[in-house]
């Protein structure tokens, strides 16, 4: 699972928003005008298929980050 989601820098993060883009998720296309660069972040991304229909798929989670500040639920504000 992505820290993102319970760190205090999740609104602005640029390394947020690639993963953001990286799920197709469209939900917050604004444009993030206070850019913050997060220090060491750690992306694991996770290959999956299904053989039988022929598809793959990624699965883009942060999962180490020097600058993550936790707030539990920042995400939902």
């Amino acid at each position: 699972m992505c820290i993102c989601v319970n760190c205090r820098h999740v609104h602005n993060c640029v390394t947020y928003n690639l993963i953001q883009k990286q799920h197709n998720y469209r939900y917050n296309e604004k444009i993030i005008s206070n850019y913050f660069i997060p220090k060491e972040a750690l992306i694991n991304i996770n290959i999956n298929a299904n053989y039988s229909d022929k598809n793959i798929w990624f699965d883009w989670d942060l999962v180490e980050c020097l600058s993550f500040v936790e707030i539990p639920g920042y995400w939902i504000t």
